[in-house]
């Protein structure tokens, strides 16, 4: 592979790894709520 190519899935993959700790943040805080409100965490998207 060319060092263009690898550079450009060097940075994909950080917005991808950025993108899952996003989604992993909200569902942790989503589950927070319900656990406070009394309800059951529903786990997944």
């Amino acid at each position: 592979m060319s060092k263009t190519a690898s550079i450009g899935f060097a940075s994909s993959n950080g917005l991808f790894r950025q993108l899952l700790a996003f989604v992993d943040n909200f569902l942790m805080k989503s589950a927070e709520i319900s656990a406070k409100n009394g309800d059951l965490p529903r786990f997944g998207l």
